[in-house]
């Protein structure tokens, strides 16, 4: 889910493999058709687990399911490179409160990104938040880090700038919650499946204070 870094799994197994032939060959005296063969398995290896994932590679998308889960894909992977703008922004940014902000911004996206891949089917729940909301943060964290640093200091826009960070954070967490929200709304529908179950094999739980069998609760 990073294309714009989809190389560096290539040029860490590469350097990986060239350091490492010389040290097994010269180094340790190993044979040196040995050293290739283990430098080439250890870069191998790098480029292996540094390859970008695909979102929701594992699920069995069928039928109508399919559509929504590569748009969910197609939504992640282009929201990606933008929390990692936010992370890149925070350490430009010299004001302790808006750099924690952003900080937070890109916290927050990183909780939605989890919560689409454990459901992508909940796509729709966020979908202007990654194609709006998410663009606007990364834009915004950037260009107040620009106003920071210019020569003639902007106060109003810098002002109204971080005013529009401290909303977005609030829209965020609103995005945040929807997600938890679901969650939370999924589980309702869980328990009154369990219980109508329940009740229907055990027959329903005794009330409080009612008698419990023959004879309880007599004088």
């Amino acid at each position: 889910m990073l294309p714009a870094f989809s190389g560096m799994n290539w040029i860490a197994g590469g350097a990986t493999a060239a350091v490492l032939l010389p040290v097994l060959a010269i180094g340790t005296g190993m044979p040196f058709w040995i050293a290739c063969i283990v430098s080439l398995a250890a870069g191998g290896g790098l480029v292996t687990a540094f390859s970008p994932r695909k979102p929701f590679e594992r699920l069995d998308a069928r039928g109508a399911a399919r559509g929504r889960i590569e748009f969910a894909r197609e939504l992640l992977t282009d929201a990606e490179p933008l929390a990692v703008r936010l992370e890149v922004a925070v350490s430009s940014i010299g004001t302790p409160k808006v750099a924690d902000r952003v900080r937070h911004l890109a916290r927050v996206s990183r909780e939605i990104f989890a919560g689409v891949e454990d459901d992508p089917l909940r796509i729709d729940l966020v979908r202007r938040f990654l194609t709006y909301y998410l663009p606007r943060a990364a834009e915004l964290a950037e260009a107040y880090a620009l106003l920071e640093k210019g020569g003639m200091r902007d106060m109003a826009r810098i002002t109204a700038t971080a005013e529009l960070i401290d909303r977005l954070d609030a829209a965020f967490t609103h995005y945040a919650r929807n997600l938890q929200s679901a969650d939370l709304g999924n589980l309702d529908i869980e328990l009154k499946l369990l219980k109508s179950s329940l009740d229907e094999d055990l027959g329903p739980p005794p009330q409080l204070g009612a008698p419990s069998g023959p004879g309880k609760g007599r004088v």
